[in-house]
């Protein structure tokens, strides 16, 4: 700050991840884009929450504190889905566990508010964003209210959050209190007392269920849950959502604005090219840094949204469906930053967002930004109106193959280790999501693009996620049936035995999900053991805020429909369906045997005892 010549920040992030300056790091996103936009911004990243200390190393911010818990919430970075303490931290220094509280947005304004009692807090990120109304926490087991009233901040913002934070800062700026910035979208304000409607200036709002009518454990209050969520999924369109109001308590009131509009392209390439480093704060050097730079360094983010709509993932409710896309021009000028760079090694990891070949909007209606709040565009079936279309992303993985070394590219910088040799850049991989159903819907360049695939963007395996196989089990997941997997597995076989390459699929399955009792477990298992495939890990189901299949664990209900939904909530059973899926092992030989039992199929018992693994063998 003195070198600069700054008497103090506008702005302070205090944040639960290390200090990655990389667009990557929600906390590098908003410093930089309000640093563009002319404010001074100061970070304290993972600060001692114990220690009043730790947050006035900065001073005091002309103008308000920005609070976020990273890019992961804090309690699925600590636990797992047993709930068991996670011993490595890949977003801090040299891996450890134990820089970030619990709850870390908590901690964090209840820390700052003892050093400054009354300035602003601005909540947000993913930790936020999820937990902005009434939400079922897992590792409590409880209904909890929303973070904006638990940690007393004065806005939340929710969701992709840079238009949000750039007009907050301006009208900060002008002098406005927080407590009058009470329209801006994509943010959820609080009031008090019972003028709560009057206040709101008389604009229609949609009222959800109150806290106190869905914190219960009887069926009204369960029935409530479900439905405060399925207004809540209606009204996330920009184009058409209204304001949400849930009460909480008699008097106090959390209104959640429209969302933001997504990022138009232009604007997506200038937040994604400001002056990042792309690397981490050198302060972590001794401790190794940080690991979660390794993979995202040289990895390129394509696109923002999903329209995806798998009931197990919360992207859809933070980052939205709407699909908005990096020009490949802006592709090809971060690429070759990258190639400067003195640690590239000639690898660009990933070229790709929440899902890889979802590149631009599918319909019209998301090109102009919003989306069908009561259909899903790929589930039960592919809506009428899409339009799978991959030579957009084909063309920017062309562009990016074919870019040029930084000598003749005119760029300078630390390259002394670029070992990358005389074209800059030796291979590409695409290692996010994969969405074969609708690969297998682009007639037009559908076998273009798992050729181009294949060719060059693979190295050994591709990773997929099927999920799973059972048809009520990939319906309760928002997925179609198991035949596009399968015919995607055959294709992808073929073209590499066409184009001479030994290149494997990695299929990731889920057990516990919500749809999936013993009896889908053992239909799982099965498949598995047909298949020849033995997965090293298991992922087990992990209810967390703000996505559809949580309302159903912890409802019992399916929010789509309100028809029951059957749910492994017990860990003993969750033991037995993630054993299941590993019965080769020795070690889970008695749980399978009480899972088939438990489930009936002591047919099945025999064939078990019969076969013994090339493992088992080799061991006796």
């Amino acid at each position: 700050m003195e070198r600069r010549g700054w008497d103090c920040c506008d702005f302070i992030f205090v944040s639960g991840d290390a200090y990655g300056d990389h667009p990557s790091f929600a906390l590098a996103v908003v410093s930089r884009v309000l640093e563009d936009a002319g404010f001074r911004v100061g970070i304290i990243p993972q600060p001692d929450w114990r220690d009043s200390g730790a947050y006035t190393v900065l001073g005091r911010p002309r103008l308000g504190f920005l609070i976020g818990a990273g890019n992961m919430d804090s309690m699925v970075a600590h636990y797992t889905a047993a709930k068991k303490p996670r011993s490595q931290d890949a977003y801090s220094p040299g891996g450890k566990a134990g820089f970030r509280p619990d709850r870390a947005i908590l901690k964090y304004a209840e820390g700052i508010r003892r050093c400054y009692k009354n300035i602003p807090l601005i909540i947000g990120g993913i930790e936020a964003s999820l937990r902005r109304f009434s939400h079922y926490d897992y590792w409590s087991d409880t209904v909890r209210r929303s973070i904006l009233l638990d940690s007393k901040a004065d806005i939340l913002v929710y969701g992709m959050g840079e238009r949000a934070i750039r007009e907050i800062a301006r009208r900060l700026e002008g002098g406005e209190s927080p407590r009058d910035i009470r329209d801006v979208r994509g943010t959820c304000v609080r009031f008090h007392g019972p003028d709560t409607e009057a206040a709101w200036g008389g604009r229609p709002w949609v009222r959800l269920p109150d806290y106190d009518a869905v914190k219960g454990e009887d069926p009204e209050s369960l029935r409530a849950c479900a439905e405060h969520f399925r207004l809540q999924q209606q009204n996330a369109d920009p184009l058409s959502a209204r304001p949400l109001a849930e009460r909480t308590d008699r008097d106090r009131w959390v209104v959640q604005n429209p969302p933001a509009f997504p990022l138009k392209q232009d604007e997506l390439d200038r937040i994604y090219e400001l002056p990042y480093l792309r690397r981490a704060h050198p302060m972590y050097d001794s401790a190794g840094g940080i690991p979660a730079m390794g993979e995202l360094t040289f990895s390129l983010t394509a696109s923002r949204g999903c329209f995806g709509g798998c009931s197990f993932c919360a992207i859809t409710f933070h980052q939205g469906r709407a699909v908005s896309s990096r020009s490949r021009e802006s592709l090809v000028r971060e690429a070759r930053i990258l190639t400067a760079h003195r640690d590239f090694k000639g690898y660009i990891h990933d070229v790709g967002g929440p899902t890889a070949n979802f590149y631009g909007p599918p319909c019209e209606k998301q090109a102009r930004g919003g989306f069908c709040p009561g259909r899903e565009c790929l589930y039960p079936r592919p809506c009428p109106h899409l339009r799978a279309d991959h030579g957009p992303y084909l063309e920017a993985l062309r562009a990016l193959r074919e870019t040029a070394s930084p000598e003749r590219a005119g760029i300078k910088g630390p390259a002394k280790k670029n070992t990358a040799g005389k074209g800059g850049i030796k291979k590409i991989f695409i290692r996010s999501g994969i969405r074969f159903d609708y690969l297998e819907l682009d007639q037009a360049r559908g076998k273009e693009f798992l050729e181009t695939l294949c060719r060059f963007h693979v190295s050994g395996q591709l990773k997929v996620a099927p999920e799973h196989i059972s048809p009520g089990v990939l319906a309760a997941m928002g997925k179609g049936d198991n035949g596009a997997y399968e015919r995607f597995k055959a294709g992808y076989a073929e073209t590499n035995r066409r184009l001479g390459l030994k290149q494997y699929l990695l299929p990731y399955f889920m057990s516990s999900h919500p749809g999936s009792s013993l009896a889908e477990g053992v239909e799982l298992a099965q498949y598995l053991k047909k298949s020849r495939f033995i997965p090293d890990q298991v992922q087990d189901f992990y209810p967390t805020p703000g996505t559809l299949s949580t309302v159903m664990y912890r409802t019992g209900l399916d929010p789509r429909t309100m028809e029951p939904i059957y749910t492994a909530r017990g860990e003993g059973e969750k033991r037995l369906q993630r054993a299941l899926l590993q019965y080769h092992r020795p070690e889970f030989r008695a749980l399978v045997l009480k899972a088939l039992r438990r489930a009936g199929r002591e047919d099945l018992i025999a064939a078990l005892a019969a076969k013994k693994t090339d493992k088992e063998r080799g061991r006796s």
